[in-house]
């Protein structure tokens, strides 16, 4: 008789953290029925909401990141973590897990520093090409990493790294629907290039104030977009959007992620892990812009990879604006390069990270 499994999964603070967050609990789920769950995340972050909505339960800490822009901001910061590293002991005492598996994000380190104190077995998820600093420290006494890229061993234990990929959520993975029955879900004629612009789940500045300003020149290429500006931007985009209100489709977060792939027939991105993984399996022909100011641009490093296999064009941070609209009219005119594209991003697409990444939770809980 196989015991019940308790799992701590912790980390949060963008969408590219919690849902693969959400994906390998679902897959802990579907391969151990009877799996007790327990998300950890920061207060106030977006995981205290979304992954309620996704039947689990969450508890949140006491815990921000350190503040890059303001010194002073982080006088606290060293009782706050203190804090934060207290209480994660105290979950962990309470749930007594057989593992605890981080995704990154503010809670991610103190919940997996307390567990490895505890010799709670642990699993870290490393979604980028290039690991942060807080990865590298719990990397050293994890059971197992759990990578999307290869050569990952100048950051962790190579004997303890294992490539599974980065999960998606199971809508995008099962992808069905066809191109024109996407589009008329979000109300766009079949048959007319659509351009999905994303720039995370918080949007992105430098490519909402671009689509912004040249919104009138893009009109004129006979294209319909779907424009993901994040809450900030959200209303002065619906505003500048209103006299093409037939063409261009204005939202501040998509739920539907897996319908906006089927209508895209080219994105916008940036080059977050999660948005590569979903990316590859929808195999859209991309423009990444990385977020420069990621901890050591490390979404650069993630575009590269896929720039090198002929597999997605980059645009930098500061050149949005000169170049942005010049490469996507390139690639929209050329048929070919999309083609190329789309052959070499789905020759890189891992469907099954999730199950991937269970069965290791699993097997390094020791629970039979």
């Amino acid at each position: 008789m196989k015991g019940n499994l308790r799992v701590i999964i912790a980390g949060g603070g963008t969408g590219g953290h919690i849902f693969p967050a959400v994906a390998v609990g679902h897959a802990l789920q579907r391969l151990r029925p009877g799996t007790q769950l327990l998300f950890v995340g920061a207060r106030g972050k977006m995981e205290m909401e979304k992954v309620p909505q996704e039947g689990f339960e969450i508890i949140g800490l006491d815990i921000v990141g350190f503040n890059r822009s303001s010194i002073w901001k982080n006088i606290s910061l060293p009782i706050k973590l203190l804090r934060s590293r207290l209480q994660a002991r105290g979950i962990i005492t309470n749930f007594s897990p057989h593992a605890i598996v981080g995704v990154g994000g503010y809670a991610s380190f103190p919940v997996l520093n307390a567990g490895q104190a505890m010799n709670i077995p642990t699993l870290i998820q490393e979604q980028n090409s290039y690991a942060g600093r807080s990865n590298k420290i719990l990397g050293r006494r994890a059971r197992a990493v759990c990578v999307a890229y290869k050569n990952m061993e100048q950051f962790f234990p190579k004997e303890r790294i294992i490539l599974t990929g980065n999960p998606v959520r199971k809508n995008i993975s099962d992808m069905c629907g066809t191109s024109e029955e996407s589009k008329d879900k979000f109300g766009l004629r079949p048959g007319v290039k659509t351009i999905l612009v994303i720039g995370g789940s918080l949007g992105a500045k430098s490519i909402n104030e671009t689509i912004d300003a040249r919104l009138d020149e893009l009109m004129k290429e006979d294209v319909q977009l779907i424009w993901q500006t994040g809450k900030p931007y959200y209303e002065q985009a619906r505003n500048r959007a209103m006299p093409y209100s037939d063409k261009v489709k204005v939202l501040d977060f998509i739920s539907n992620m897996d319908v906006a792939y089927c209508a895209a027939d080219v994105v916008i991105s940036r080059a977050g892990a999660l948005a590569i993984a979903e990316l590859c399996i929808a195999a859209k022909p991309v423009i990444f812009v990385p977020y420069p100011f990621a901890a050591e641009d490390h979404q650069t490093s993630n575009a590269m990879a896929l720039v090198s296999h002929d597999a997605a064009l980059l645009v930098k941070d500061n050149d949005v604006k000169t170049d942005l609209i010049k490469k996507l009219k390139t690639l929209l005119s050329d048929n070919t390069m999309q083609e190329v594209m789309s052959t070499n991003l789905k020759a890189m697409a891992i469907r099954d990270a999730d199950e991937r990444i269970a069965s290791k939770v699993i097997e390094i809980s020791g629970v039979s």
